[in-house]
């Protein structure tokens, strides 16, 4: 390479042949396991469309690195607004969420608090907001570390300050804890929802919800069906009396 030519960051790959992506260990449990879906599923099936941009990567469990020397972070969740998925996503450099491929870190980790050991109101409190996470959310539903479920931070500067607040206005989106029942389970769940607090739905929940008004819409048309149905009774009844009494009902429609 001449001394006159630039040298660009494709120029200077870096070599991640050492690090591990996944160790393909079962480490969550099945409330956590839900609760991740829950938050990851109806950003794709709900039609959310990010702030100034129509792409978002959200996931589970995926690996953020941000240093070639040091482990990742691994949130319970995170959303990251304005990255997609490489074509090539079984390539080493896609499989995970690596900053300096995607440009940026992610907008927003959440962590699911399920026992003591995760010290997320502690060290990773400082790690996320040292790499720049826009927004922290920490899930508590069990109450491990807090008499508080729900606790939101906002990055600013180089340290989070905590949120008085449940919507993420950098995001378009907002949270909420909602009581319900999710695939057989009924808990307090966290969810995402719009400004006015209704909830962003699952798949399933869009197609029930579908279902319904087909079957609102199907009731409507047979009520109006059966009452069309009851005034045309109604006109013969009185056409079959007027003939009885020696009028032709058609005379005096023409009249």
């Amino acid at each position: 390479m001449r001394m006159s030519e630039s040298i660009t960051l494709d120029d200077l790959e870096l070599d991640i042949s050492h690090l591990t992506t996944e160790d393909d260990q079962p480490v969550d449990n099945l409330p956590s396991e839900k609760q991740q879906r829950l938050l990851t599923e109806p950003l794709y099936s709900s039609g959310f469309k990010p702030k100034d941009t129509d792409i978002f990567l959200a996931a589970a469990n995926v690996g953020v690195f941000y240093s070639t020397h040091r482990p990742p972070l691994v949130p319970d969740v995170f959303l990251s607004l304005g990255v997609e998925i490489a074509e090539n996503w079984w390539e080493k450099k896609n499989r995970s969420y690596f900053t300096w491929e995607f440009g940026k870190p992610p907008d927003v980790a959440i962590e699911i608090v399920s026992n003591r050991e995760g010290n997320e109101l502690g060290s990773k409190l400082r790690d996320y907001a040292q790499i720049g996470v826009k927004y922290y959310i920490v899930f508590d539903p069990s109450g491990q570390l807090s008499r508080v479920p729900l606790k939101i931070y906002q990055i600013k500067g180089m340290a989070y300050v905590e949120m008085k607040t449940t919507w993420l206005e950098h995001v378009g989106l907002g949270v909420t804890l909602w009581e319900g029942t999710f695939e057989g389970k009924h808990d307090l769940w966290l969810r995402w929802c719009d400004q006015s607090g209704q909830v962003l739905l699952t798949g399933a929940e869009n197609a029930r919800q579908e279902h319904q008004r087909a079957q609102q819409e199907y009731q409507r048309a047979e009520q109006e069906r059966q009452r069309a149905e009851q005034e045309s009774q109604r006109a013969d009844r009185l056409a079959a009396k007027l003939k009885a009494l020696g009028i032709d009902p058609d005379r005096l429609n023409d009249e």
